[in-house]
């Protein structure tokens, strides 16, 4: 009889890889080779954190910094070819205002990995809601560029993340420059403006900025970006929503 408690724990075990394995070919459209690649992508820093070291080489860091040179190329190429007339600045702009930390975050619940990250406890709501779920995003992308390929990757990218949930046509519609219309707008309402910056290093050496537009020194929004610039701009843009401007 001591064998069947064992046995009812391998059961539970296999059940519980089963329905990983489901829930990433329902994400990714192909059912993974190297499970343990996917479950990694998903173990945020503070759940090994305590490992010190060796426990870095078990979180999802790595495959994101790698994640997200594949995801930022293969958005590259499809806006390259999407818009074949438009100068660099404008491909940059759009490339950053996909990839950015707000967006991946974004994309990434409405994928539903949050349901999937593996987080200490302790981190709380704040983590969770800064960049946990962007970053398994891009753990993730880069799980499957070396479980499956490049090309399978790439139609990760577009037939799974961009095409269903990236309005480009929107993008190209609207006011670029945020931060001037903030302005304008505190300036016709007689509201003090001005920006908070932090900034904190990513994998890879490079650091994250977070901005948060204060009105009245009243926090209004915040916005994430691999640039001060690109921080402010979108604290600015999720501020003016939030304005209804």
């Amino acid at each position: 009889m001591s064998g069947l408690p064992l046995f009812g724990f391998f059961r539970r075990m296999l059940g519980q890889d089963q329905a990983f394995i489901r829930a990433i070919a329902t994400i990714t459209g192909r059912t993974p080779s190297n499970v343990r690649l996917y479950r990694l992508a998903f173990t945020h820093s503070s759940v090994v954190r305590q490992q010190g070291e060796q426990g870095r080489q078990q979180s999802n860091e790595r495959l994101e910094f790698l994640g997200d040179a594949v995801l930022g190329t293969v958005v590259a190429e499809y806006l390259f070819r999407k818009f074949p007339y438009e100068q660099e600045g404008f491909l940059t702009e759009m490339r950053s205002r996909i990839v950015n930390r707000e967006s991946l975050n974004a994309l990434a619940l409405k994928l539903g990995l949050d349901k999937l990250v593996q987080l200490d406890p302790g981190q709380g709501r704040a983590a969770r809601s800064r960049s946990v779920n962007g970053n398994a995003l891009e753990a993730l992308v880069g799980a499957v560029y070396l479980d499956q390929g490049y090309k399978a990757a790439r139609r990760f990218v577009l037939g799974r993340i961009v095409k269903p949930y990236v309005d480009v046509k929107s993008m190209t519609q609207t006011t670029a420059n945020f931060k001037s219309k903030l302005i304008e707008w505190a300036q016709r309402n007689g509201r003090v403006l001005r920006y908070e910056l932090s900034g904190e290093p990513r994998p890879g050496g490079v650091m994250e900025f977070s901005a948060t537009v204060l009105l009245d020194e009243e926090a209004v929004a915040t916005g994430m970006g691999l640039s001060k610039k690109q921080a402010e701009q979108l604290a600015a843009e999720r501020a003016l929503e939030v304005l209804g401007v």
